[in-house]
């Protein structure tokens, strides 16, 4: 045997040494953590800010590609749009529970609940024990963490924050307490708009506009700062099996992106919940899927 020959053989048992070596190392790190290394990059980003906005009792169908709904159709060509968004229930306040901590927590109407009735895990109480910020702004709510059932076109029934003995009050601020400097927001709010605006008792078009006029700046500025807006639903108008809308709007999102990928409430629960790096999920949220193949990385 020549020295050229076993020295190219040493050099590839070395090699193979070492190959190895890593990749038993790479076990030993998955059997401690139980995770992959690239769990949340590989599936959603980790947007700055984070804001849902949540509409009433509409289906896809009247929204997406209505002419009623220039600004939200904007935001869906210049974004991307969900194909097969589903809710979860009728009629609304369920929804917004199912939303918000992965159960409709026993609601099955839209009857005034006791504020705190529960402590179960929500996505807030998450961001919260995580060092993470939250937040929701609330049209028409009379004051700052006010839990008053209704209040001229103000109603609680789609604001389930109060539900929960884990979510400060103070946390629901009003409309008019949402910042003009986009970057002091909390890293996830929702915004719930009045009964007129969400388009519950007033138009489509008069939605589209609120949307446009209330939130058209920060969706401008969210996709230079690595941050997100999400327009979707609570329910449909009981006519489309409950298919809604579902839009994503930001620095990360794909311009022009579809997915026909079935989602629902709990979907979107668990997407915003990995988007922010929690390592638990409410509910449902548990064994829900991530939203992908609309992201730019």
């Amino acid at each position: 045997m020549s020295g050229r020959t076993f020295l190219g053989r040493a050099r590839g048992k070395v090699l193979a040494s070492a190959l190895a070596l890593a990749a038993a190392a790479t076990g030993s790190w998955l059997a401690l953590t139980g995770s992959t290394p690239a769990h949340a990059a590989s599936t959603v980003p980790t947007p700055d800010h984070t804001v849902v906005v949540v509409f009433e009792n509409h289906a896809y169908s009247q929204v997406i590609g209505s002419s009623s709904a220039p600004y939200i159709n904007s935001l869906r060509t210049g974004g991307a749009n969900l194909t097969a968004s589903y809710a979860e229930t009728h009629p609304s306040q369920p929804n917004y529970f199912a939303l918000f901590s992965g159960s409709t927590q026993g609601v099955t109407d839209d009857s005034c609940y006791t504020p705190g009735f529960s402590s179960a895990p929500n996505l807030a109480s998450e961001l919260i024990a995580a060092g993470k910020t939250w937040g929701s702004y609330n049209e028409g709510l009379p004051s700052q963490g006010s839990t008053t059932c209704s209040s001229g076109d103000y109603a609680r029934k789609h604001n389930p924050w109060f539900g929960f003995s884990n979510v400060p009050t103070s946390s629901a601020k009003t409309f008019a307490q949402f910042p003009s400097d986009y970057s002091t927001l909390p890293q996830v709010s929702f915004v719930v708009p009045d009964l007129c605006s969400d388009m519950h008792d007033c138009s489509v078009k008069t939605g589209d506009t609120w949307l446009k006029d209330n939130l058209g700046a920060y969706a401008t500025w969210a996709k230079a700062h690595n941050s997100l807006l999400v327009v979707t639903f609570d329910e449909d108008n009981r006519l489309s099996g409950n298919k809604i809308p579902t839009v994503f709007y930001g620095q990360q999102v794909t311009p022009g992106a579809t997915s026909s990928t079935t989602y629902n409430h709990y979907d979107l629960l668990r997407t915003l919940e990995d988007m922010h790096g929690l390592t638990s999920h409410a509910g449902n949220a548990a064994s829900a899927k991530d939203i992908t193949g609309i992201w730019t990385s």
